[in-house]
């Protein structure tokens, strides 16, 4: 017998699923879903979350005005509840949209903002992922100092270093003493 009305919860494992599959295309429909149920039984913030699942799967489909489009407007949804955690992944998502649609100032101070909050928010896993972000982007734009000063900052937010990461420090290390 097929589930006709399935539980949005049955369908975020679906989607996760199938995003940790590698199935895109399968997961956004089923993120997409589960956010119109959300949206349908009034918890704008699960559906919110949702849209911030679907704006990270499009994003790997290549459709980043799709994911700029899906993450838009979530981040004051956040704000309002007072959720900076989520509203900080909200801004990341939307800056990861705009960086890929080539619009790399607003994507950059995106994730500054978003930076910020998960500064405030103590989340320091995610912070590193954003200032990893904003130092690439930093590099693209000609910033090389200010981005070498930004993987210095993403890297003392990661609890532990990967051997990769553990010589990029060491190099950023030597590099510090050299310009002293």
């Amino acid at each position: 017998m097929t589930d006709t009305n399935p539980s949005p919860e049955k369908l975020v494992k679906q989607a996760a699923a199938a995003y940790k599959a590698n199935d895109y295309a399968i997961a956004a429909i089923l993120y997409e879903n589960a956010s119109q149920i959300y949206t349908d039984a009034g918890d704008s913030l699960m559906a919110a979350e949702m849209d911030n699942n679907l704006s990270v799967t499009l994003l790997k489909m290549k459709n980043a005005e799709g994911a700029l489009g899906a993450a838009a407007g979530t981040d004051i949804l956040f704000k309002q509840a007072g959720d900076i955690n989520r509203q900080a992944i909200a801004i990341a998502n939307q800056s990861a949209a705009k960086e890929a649609l080539g619009q790399l100032d607003e994507a950059l101070e995106g994730y500054q903002i978003a930076s910020d909050l998960l500064n405030q928010a103590g989340e320091r896993q995610m912070r590193s992922y954003v200032l990893q972000s904003i130092s690439a982007l930093q590099l693209r734009t000609g910033k090389q100092l200010q981005a070498m000063a930004t993987m210095d900052a993403a890297l003392d937010n990661k609890s532990k270093l990967s051997l990769k990461e553990r010589l990029l420090r060491k190099l950023l290390n030597t590099q510090k003493r050299m310009m002293k």
